[in-house]
């Protein structure tokens, strides 16, 4: 399948375009700026302050996208019900699911999830800050059980990229870095 004889020699897939510049830049930069958040947490409160400043930025341009950008990007084009994800994720673990262009139903549930942790994380960091919740228990035990949250998730995710790439035999690494993928 992956490529055609041609003149004794393979030729490439045929790769189509699914994540644009913008969500790809949305992603890596999330990415990186949760690792630095998570990295500074109490030894660099102003940088950890501003990177969740930046990070807030990022969760909302996210949600402006999901709702006007590209095919792919639109949340239209990745949420499914909690019964498909579940049989997604049964057939995956059976490395028999179907692929799909874009996030898989495992991995549309995985972007709203981390976009709700987040968003929690960014709000619990906020009210920190503020007068009225500076030093309230609750508010950093939250903060704290989020992001600790969060962590497994991303693991998870890493899990599922992991297992996507061997069952498809596809780079999911490589796409989310080019923006393309095999086409069917």
């Amino acid at each position: 399948m992956p490529g055609t004889l041609q003149s004794g020699r393979a030729t490439r897939p045929a790769l189509v375009k699914v994540w644009d510049p913008l969500v790809r830049l949305f992603h890596w930069a999330l990415v990186g700026f949760f690792a630095f958040s998570f990295v500074t947490g109490d030894e660099w409160k102003d940088a950890h302050i501003a990177s969740g400043y930046i990070i807030a930025a990022l969760i909302v341009f996210r949600v402006v996208w999901g709702l006007v950008g590209t095919e792919h990007a639109r949340f239209a084009s990745f949420i499914y019900s909690p019964v498909t994800v579940l049989r997604f994720i049964a057939e995956s673990a059976a490395m028999k699911a179907k692929r799909y262009i874009g996030h898989n139903p495992a991995g549309g549930a995985m972007v709203i999830a981390l976009l709700l942790m987040i968003s929690g994380i960014v709000t619990t960091g906020y009210m920190m800050t503020t007068d009225a919740y500076w030093g309230i228990e609750w508010v950093e035990d939250t903060h704290k059980v989020l992001v600790y949250s969060t962590l497994g998730l991303i693991g998870l995710h890493i899990g599922g990229v992991v297992l996507a790439s061997i069952e498809h035999k596809e780079n999911l690494v490589r796409a989310m870095i080019t923006g393309r993928k095999r086409a069917d």
